[in-house]
Order: structure tokens, then sequence, then C-alpha cells
């Protein structure tokens, strides 16, 4: 294992872009999934748990 080669060297100002872009990405994508939960529900309406079994 003694002989692997370097991959990229990130800097530490670049990690730490990377990691502000993957939180800000997580956040869009856990915004989106409430979006679409929040809308299911709405066009459901209240009248989902009145059907037949």
């Amino acid at each position: 294992m003694a002989d692997r080669k370097p991959g990229v060297v990130l800097s530490d100002e670049e990690v730490r872009k990377r990691r502000s872009r993957s939180v800000a990405l997580a956040l869009v994508l856990g915004g989106l999934v409430i979006l679409f939960f929040i809308v299911t529900i709405a066009k459901l309406g209240g009248n989902v748990m009145n059907r037949p079994l």
C-alpha cells in the first residue's frame, strides 16, 4: 500500500467550499421533499381517510 499514487489534494479552503455546497444542496433537496409532501397532502384533501378499506 505504500506505493499508492496520491489523488487530488484539496486545500482547506476548497474542502470548506465543497462542504458548504454539499450542505446547501442537501437543504434544497430536503426543502423540495417537504414541499412535495405538503402539496400531495393538500391535493388529497381531508377526505383521504374516508375511503373504504
